[in-house]
């Protein structure tokens, strides 16, 4: 038994561009205490499997594979997989995520030639969640933390006297964030960042960005990326929660703290950080004490910028009318909040565990009053 298969590459030269899957020689289903995952391929490609834990999840990378015309019914027939989803993660690449009702570790996976393509085979087992836990994580890859469809060449800062707001619509693509009753909470967050960007743009001396404009996967370290390439000097991720109760309701706002945060902070870095999204490079583990320090002094001018936006922002959300939660005010170690370059806030609109808050955010109307706050409270800084 394989302990940990968290990487695996088949590399087939002159393989095609595009590969497309065969629904009817692929499927995800039960064996004898087994999860088997196959699939009919149109030629053999590189590709990449691991596991992820919280919620478990097992993952799969292509090169040149195309989903277009497949449907999740027609390939999950399993009780071990609770749900799948498929679509494209990087250019070039696509990713298919199943979903686990139980710890399960990869112990075959093989891919050979056929006349018809290539098939490929993946054979899950029944472990404890101790040894799930420990053998789960993505492969190590500096390569995938490119920027993919994004056209730095095309962002420049802009001329002095222009205040630089970067929307970042949290999720997207093969990463839809929560789900309830088919709010996806990519969906409504793109909604919510355009209707933004477009009120921010109507102002004097403001322009707004956006990290992604369309229901596509962007990488947290690509994010920040974009945001520094663009000069921005605020930076405002767009996100909502969810609960399994419905009784948690309000938007809030985060900043950086300096230690773990709260329990929600916690909760909120499992969902939004682990799982599809491939964290950044982390400064302090190469030892740059010089890298520490600029970083530090940095956020001796941004940290407390991004505080007083934050504040702004909250009490701007309460005159127009914003259902605010409990504690509005909160802090937590995110990762879009981390860079010193310049000013930034997590905004979680509101609860789509929450039927009042669903409906809200799903509404044109419901999204106004909060994008009406956010631009009163950017207006606030350069006034």
């Amino acid at each position: 038994m394989m302990r940990l298969l968290c990487l695996l590459l088949v590399v087939a030269s002159g393989a095609a561009a595009q590969v497309n899957v065969d629904p009817g020689r692929s499927s995800v289903a039960d064996g004898w205490w087994s999860l088997e995952v196959e699939l009919g391929l149109s030629a053999v490609v590189p590709y990449r499997v691991f596991t992820l834990d919280d919620p478990r999840r097992l993952v799969l990378d292509f090169e040149g594979v195309d989903w277009t015309g497949v449907q999740p019914d027609q390939l999950l027939e399993a009780g071990r997989a609770t749900g799948l989803r498929f679509g494209p993660m990087r250019p070039g690449w696509s990713r298919l995520v199943v979903e686990l009702a139980a710890p399960l570790e990869v112990t075959e996976a093989q891919m050979r030639v056929t006349d018809a393509g290539a098939d490929l085979a993946v054979v899950l087992r029944q472990v404890s969640a101790a040894d799930f836990a420990a053998g789960a994580g993505a492969p190590p890859d500096p390569g995938w933390d490119v920027l993919g469809t994004v056209d730095l060449s095309a962002l420049r800062p802009t001329a002095d006297g222009i205040f630089t707001v970067v929307i970042d619509p949290g999720h997207g693509g093969i990463d839809p964030g929560a789900d309830r009753s088919g709010v996806r909470e990519a969906d409504v967050m793109l909604m919510l960042g355009l209707e933004v960007a477009l009120a921010l743009n109507a102002m004097d001396g403001v322009q707004a960005l956006l990290t992604r404009d369309a229901d596509a996967f962007v990488p947290l370290d690509a994010r920040m990326t974009i945001a520094r390439a663009a000069g921005a000097d605020l930076f405002i991720s767009l996100h909502a929660d969810a609960l399994e109760e419905d009784e948690a309701q309000g938007a809030s706002v985060y900043t950086l703290s300096e230690g773990g945060g709260d329990a929600a902070a916690t909760r909120m870095v499992e969902r939004h950080e682990r799982g599809d999204l491939l964290a950044g490079v982390d400064l302090s583990a190469q030892g740059d004490r010089v890298a520490m320090v600029l970083m530090d002094l940095a956020r001796d001018s941004t940290g407390p910028a991004g505080r007083h936006f934050a504040d702004a922002l909250v009490s701007e959300m309460r005159a127009a009318g914003v259902d605010v939660n409990s504690r509005p005010r909160r802090e937590g170690q995110l990762a879009v909040l981390t860079s010193a370059d310049f000013a930034s806030v997590l905004i979680e609109a509101g609860f789509l565990s929450n039927t009042r808050d669903r409906a809200l955010l799903a509404s044109r109307g419901g999204r106004a009053v909060l994008a009406q706050a956010i631009v009163a409270a950017v207006a606030s800084l350069i006034e």
